[in-house]
């Protein structure tokens, strides 16, 4: 199976774009492909066949298998621009809610969100909605992309917050109550 053209693209050139291959505008969540019919800007139409999902970034080139190039370009999306005195701490609560943040200087971007707008405004936070290209940071282990994740222990983010962390552990309490833990929850 290929593109209308019988183009196929088996894989990504890391920095590979040249300034006259055709180009195709992505957005985040767009390039994070492993699998999908594209057509760029100019009707180049193919289909990426990757072996794995692959995060691709603005600068790459998909190698088309007849040598042609379609060079990545990352499209605007809606944002918000968090600026503050506090930039660090806003930071943290925008990471403590797992969402993707771009650090870009003295601001951060974010997705468009409103909840994180009401919790943001509420740490004084100056907020302005932005249209821009989103490259925010990659996962904390050098993996890139964040596909939902794992780091050793199950999240509930409920009002209880309770994390399960593989361990066993005793407790020793001066009253009489039973804490009966299941090996397999820690």
């Amino acid at each position: 199976m290929s593109g209308p053209d019988g183009a196929v693209a088996r894989a990504v050139l890391a920095g590979g774009a040249r300034p006259d291959d055709p180009v195709i505008a992505l957005d985040h969540d767009a390039r994070l492909l492993r699998r999908r019919r594209l057509v760029a800007g100019d009707g180049t139409a193919f289909l990426v066949d990757l072996a794995q999902t692959t995060g691709v970034a603005a600068g790459d080139a998909f190698a088309l298998a007849d040598g042609r190039r379609v060079a990545v370009a990352a499209a605007e999306e809606p944002l918000i621009e968090v600026r503050g005195a506090a930039l660090a701490r806003l930071a943290w609560h925008i990471g403590n809610r797992h969402a993707p943040c771009q650090v870009d200087g003295d601001r951060l971007l974010i997705r468009r969100d409103k909840v994180l707008r009401q919790m943001l405004d509420g740490l004084g936070a100056s907020l302005r909605d932005v249209t821009a290209p989103f490259d925010p940071e990659g996962g904390a282990y050098g993996t890139g992309r964040v596909m939902g994740h794992s780091h050793g222990h199950d999240h509930d983010h409920g009002n209880a917050h309770d994390h399960d962390h593989g361990h066993d552990h005793a407790h020793d309490h001066p009253h009489a109550h039973d804490h009966d833990h299941d090996p397999a929850h820690g």
